[in-house]
């Protein structure tokens, strides 16, 4: 039986931008783990960003501070490769819906093929952020409408400055 608090596991995104959901699965998966890097894609191949690379990063390091074992970090490598860069020994994602789990099985099937010893791990979604998608957040904040509640207050502020 293998000790989590012994593992270092990163959880990769894009995060444009991050959530309150996307923190409670970070911190969740940091009282698991010994260490959690925080994989920051710089270049999606699925989805333009709305926000650079550089500004995500921060956003994540600002609203994560004070958390001796999460490191936020950006890659722009397979991920498969990037874990093996930090000795993790685990992938964390959260799941929200069925729609997530499709997707996120097909990854972790190309992850094991690629990386056999790396495992994926899955948090479900607080019910409280069940909904809640970065997707979400930005056609909200494109129509004018408040976020504060789902995103970091620097977040919420450069979305309002964008589509002011």
């Amino acid at each position: 039986m293998t000790d989590l608090s012994r593992i270092v596991a990163v959880c990769p995104g894009t995060y444009d931008p991050v959530t309150e959901g996307h923190l409670d699965i970070i911190r969740r998966a940091a009282g698991l783990f010994q260490q959690v890097v925080v994989g920051v894609v710089a270049h999606s191949p699925r989805k333009d960003t709305l926000l650079t690379a550089e500004e995500r990063l921060t956003f994540l390091e600002d609203s994560l501070g004070g958390s001796d074992n999460i490191r936020v970090e950006i890659f722009d490598i397979l991920l498969v490769d990037f874990a093996r860069k930090w000795g993790a020994r685990a992938l964390v994602k959260g799941l929200r819906a069925i729609s997530d789990f499709e997707y996120e099985f097909q990854m972790a099937q190309l992850n094991r093929k690629l990386a056999p010893d790396l495992e994926t791990v899955y948090l479900m979604a607080s019910p409280e952020y069940s909904f809640l998608s970065s997707s979400g957040v930005k056609e909200i904040a494109k129509y004018g409408g408040k976020v504060d509640d789902l995103v970091p207050p620097a977040v919420a502020a450069r979305l309002a400055e964008l589509f002011s």
